[in-house]
């Protein structure tokens, strides 16, 4: 290993790091334009041209908020709670392609930042972490509503991960890989929304509910246990569950593009691998825009009926869906 690649593998991680902080900011100002055109507003227009400094000015707004920790709270856990949610959003991308290859200055450098065989049980695991980070802030704030909104979220997580897990299966049964650079590859005829639409929907439902997005944000919701697992947080420590969930976002229209929107492939890609970073961009932007649709639109279902449908609905789908994959696959392969 030579001193170059560490230099490239430290630029990447830096790069990536930076794309999914600066991307949070503006995605909160995406998701702010989108909803007051949906509701017929303006939307943020002081700060800056057009409102694009919104989001530092929400920023430097929260950095000097004062932190307010509560006289009883374990103030260890509470303060690892929030860093043990933020840091499985930022490095889980590590594995998402965003292009193949280009030539700089003499050298090939692949636009991603690993490609493991085993990336796609990597994105399991690494989504199981947040789970501890939003079960320990509601335990840790010594509040008893704080605690059933960490309990409720932490359910809520676990239970629409099956699902989640057996929809991301679908992908890896049809490309024979776990590696997303595979998948996506694969997907250079057709993509495998068009041939598992079923999978790509449940994919779809059980990340806004592991995400916790609306209509699946009772944890959080305002008539629900006041504010949920961050009611006693404030300050840079309330802003990093924020940026945890915006960052997410982001994470999830990665990997689902590159799961079944065909990724960085379009027009041209293979003549010009430069484009594969832009189809990659566009494709997360309208997953976005539907997410943010989806919460101006429907509203919350109630916590029991949530659960419901995760256990007796989206669960044995997906599990249905992989049974069917797997016959088809094995009565075509034979």
């Amino acid at each position: 290993m030579d001193g170059a690649m560490i230099l490239e593998w430290v630029i990447k991680s830096i790069f990536l790091i930076l794309v999914m902080t600066g991307g949070f900011a503006y995605v909160t100002l995406y998701e702010r334009k989108v909803l007051a055109r949906i509701q017929v507003r303006i939307g943020p227009n002081r700060a800056g041209p057009f409102g694009v400094l919104q989001p530092v000015a929400d920023g430097i707004k929260l950095i000097f908020k004062e932190e307010l920790v509560p006289a009883k709270a374990d103030k260890l856990i509470f303060t690892l709670a929030p860093v043990l949610t933020v840091i499985p959003a930022l490095i889980i991308t590590a594995v998402v392609p965003w292009g193949t290859e280009v030539t700089l200055f003499g050298r090939t450098i692949k636009l991603y930042l690993a490609d493991i065989n085993i990336a796609v049980l990597y994105l399991m695991a690494v989504t199981s972490i947040s789970i501890y980070g939003i079960a320990l802030a509601g335990w840790s704030s010594n509040n008893k509503y704080a605690t059933l909104g960490g309990l409720r979220a932490t359910a809520q997580m676990i239970s629409y991960e099956l699902a989640l897990g057996f929809a991301m299966i679908v992908p890896v049964m049809m490309a024979g890989s776990m590696s997303l650079v595979d998948i996506v590859e694969s997907q250079k005829p057709v993509w495998f929304v068009f041939v598992q639409p079923l999978a790509f929907l449940i994919y779809f439902i059980a990340a806004l509910a592991e995400i916790n997005r609306s209509p699946f944000d009772m944890p959080e919701a305002e008539q629900e246990l006041t504010a949920g697992y961050h009611t006693e947080y404030s300050g840079m420590k309330f802003a990093l569950f924020f940026m945890a969930e915006y960052i997410k976002m982001i994470a999830i229209s990665m990997i689902g593009s590159s799961l079944f929107l065909g990724g960085y492939r379009g027009p041209f890609v293979d003549q010009l691998p430069a484009l594969g970073p832009l189809y990659l961009f566009i494709k997360v932007a309208i997953v976005l825009f539907v997410i943010i649709w989806i919460r101006a639109t429907l509203p919350r279902i109630r916590y029991d009926r949530l659960m419901q449908f995760g256990w007796k609905v989206l669960f044995p789908l997906a599990l249905l869906n992989v049974f069917v994959t797997g016959v088809v696959l094995i009565l075509v392969g034979g």
